[in-house]
C-alpha cells in the first residue's frame, strides 16, 4: 500500500471522526436541553448542518497532510463548524424557523461537538506521528554523486547502484528512475552541480514535491524546516494535483468509464471480430508510451495496421494513403473507434479520459524526436495521459510532419497541466464528442 493510498484512508476515517464528534455534540445538547433529540426542527437542523459542514471544511483544506497531520486543521475544523452553524442559522431566518429553534441547543451542541473535534483531532495526530510516520509521507533522498547524510525519515537512494542518471534523452532511464521514486511525496536531490538542470526538468515532470539541495546554502540555514531538518534545498516542483484533486479527477474518470464499457460493448465486440474477420493477428494493437511521472506503460488499441508492418516504436505516423492500414482500420481510425480499448487503461488507472495525449517513444516531429524539440515536453508527463486532451479538440492532433505540429500540442498540454479544473475536464469531453469524425484520422 502507498503512502497515498494511507493518507486517502486516513483523510477518510477523520472525515467520518469529524461527523461522528458533530453528531454525538448536539445529542449531548438535545439531552441536556429536551431530555432526547427532538424529532423535527433539531434533527432537521442537524441533517442540514453536516453536509454543510464537510462541504466547507473540504474547501478549507481540513482534509490533507496539513489538514490530519498537524494542529493547524483544528483551527480549520472549528472554523467550517463555526461557518456552517452560522448558515443553518441564515437558512432558518431565510424561511421563518428561526422562532422555533432552540438558541442553547444549537449553540451548546457546537461547543460540545467543538470540544469532541479538538480530542479525536489531537488524537490522531498522535496516531499519525507514532503508529504510522514514514508509511504516512514518503521522504526519498536522492544521492547523485554528492553524498550527505540522511535526516531521519528519509529513505535513500544512491542512483549510481542502479546506474542511471535522469538524462532527458533516454526515456527508459527517466522510467527507471521514476520506478525507484513511485509514490514518493517529497524528493530531495544531492547531486554534481551539473546534472542538476536535469534533475530539475525531471522533477517538474513526475509532478511531486522536489526540491535541489546546494551544500553552498548549509552554512546560512532556513529560517525553518517544517521537516526538523537542518537541510536546505531549493524548490524546483511541486505536483499539479493534490490527492484531492486526484481523487475528484478518478472518481469522475471511472463514473464516465465504467458505464461507457458497459453500454459500448456490442460495439466493442462488432470491431473485434471485423478486424478478426479481415485481417490475420491479434486484435488489439499494445504499445509502450510515456505515461504520469515518465513512467512506462502500454496502451491499447484497436489493430488498424497489417501485423507484419506495425511500428512498435511509433516513428513512422500514419498517412492518408498509407499501404499499412487495414481496410477495416481505415474506418476505425477515421471515426476514433480505435482509441475505444483506451477505456480499460482508464479502468487501470494508467491513463485519464483528459490529459495530453500519450505518444510513442519514436514519435517524430519532422526528423526530430519529440523531447529533442522541446525539452519542456517532459512536464506534459506531471499528469495522467488522456484519451482526448486540450491539444486535440483544438484541431492539434494528426501527423507531425514539422516541428510547429509538436509545439501546438506542447503548450496546450502545458496549459492544461498548470490549469486543470474538473469543469475543464468536462468541456473538453463534451468538445471531443464534435471532433470524434476529423480529417487529420488516417
Amino acid at each position: 500500500m502507498t503512502t497515498q493510498t494511507v493518507r486517502v484512508v486516513i483523510y477518510f476515517a477523520q472525515m467520518g471522526f469529524d461527523l461522528l464528534a458533530i453528531l454525538l455534540g448536539f445529542i449531548v445538547a438535545g439531552m441536556i436541553r429536551h431530555g432526547a433529540i427532538r424529532v423535527g426542527l433539531d434533527t432537521t437542523a442537524l441533517l442540514t448542518l453536516l453536509p454543510v459542514f464537510l462541504v466547507i471544511s473540504i474547501y478549507a483544506d481540513a482534509y490533507s497532510h496539513g489538514g490530519v497531520a498537524s494542529r493547524i486543521g483544528i483551527q480549520r475544523v472549528l472554523t467550517s463548524l463555526a461557518l456552517a452553524l452560522a448558515f443553518n442559522i441564515l437558512a432558518a431566518f431565510a424561511i421563518k424557523e428561526a422562532t422555533n429553534l432552540s438558541r442553547m441547543f444549537l449553540f451548546l451542541g457546537a461547543a460540545v461537538a467543538g470540544v469532541l473535534l479538538i480530542v479525536e483531532r489531537l488524537a490522531m495526530v498522535r496516531f499519525i506521528r507514532v503508529h504510522l510516520d514514514t508509511r504516512f509521507m514518503r521522504r526519498v533522498l536522492v544521492i547523485d554523486g554528492e553524498p550527505i547524510v540522511a535526516p531521519a525519515g528519509f529513505h535513500v537512494i544512491d542512483v549510481a547502484d542502479h546506474g542511471v542518471t535522469p538524462d532527458p534523452d533516454d526515456p527508459h532511464a527517466l522510467h527507471k528512475i521514476s520506478s525507484l521514486l513511485f509514490g514518493a511525496d517529497r524528493v530531495l536531490v544531492s547531486s554534481a552541480p551539473e546534472r542538476r538542470g536535469n534533475w530539475s526538468l525531471y522533477l517538474k515532470g513526475i509532478g511531486c514535491n522536489g526540491e535541489l539541495l546546494l551544500p553552498e546554502l548549509h552554512a546560512i540555514g532556513q529560517l525553518d524546516a517544517s521537516d526538523g531538518t537542518s537541510l536546505v534545498g531549493v524548490p524546483v516542483s511541486t505536483g499539479p494535483l493534490d490527492i484531492r484533486s486526484r481523487l475528484l479527477k478518478r472518481s469522475f474518470d471511472l463514473s464516465i468509464t465504467v458505464p461507457a464499457i458497459i453500454a459500448l460493448a456490442p460495439v466493442l465486440l462488432i470491431v473485434a471480430i471485423a478486424i478478426k474477420l479481415t485481417s490475420p493477428g491479434p486484435v488489439l494493437f499494445k504499445q509502450p508510451r510515456m505515461g504520469r511521472g515518465n513512467r512506462l506503460f502500454h496502451v491499447y488499441k484497436f489493430r488498424s495496421m497489417r501485423t507484419e508492418t506495425t511500428d512498435n516504436a511509433g516513428a513512422r505516423s500514419a498517412s492518408m494513403d498509407d499501404d499499412r492500414i487495414t481496410s477495416v482500420g481505415r474506418i476505425i481510425r477515421r471515426t476514433s473507434l480505435d482509441e475505444l480499448p483506451q477505456l480499460f487503461n482508464v479502468l487501470e488507472g494508467d491513463m485519464s479520459l483528459v490529459g495530453p495525449r500519450p505518444h510513442a517513444l519514436g514519435s517524430l516531429a519532422g526528423d526530430e524526436l519529440f523531447w529533442h524539440v522541446d525539452k519542456r515536453y517532459w512536464l506534459r508527463h506531471a499528469i495522467k495521459p488522456g484519451i482526448t486532451g486540450l491539444a486535440q479538440v483544438r484541431g492539434f492532433r494528426g501527423a507531425t510532419d514539422h516541428r510547429d505540429d509538436l509545439m501546438q500540442r506542447l503548450l496546450s498540454d502545458l496549459e492544461y497541466v498548470a490549469d486543470w479544473s474538473l469543469m475543464k475536464d468536462i468541456t473538453i469531453l463534451v468538445r471531443t464528442l464534435t471532433v470524434v469524425v476529423h480529417k487529420k484520422a488516417y
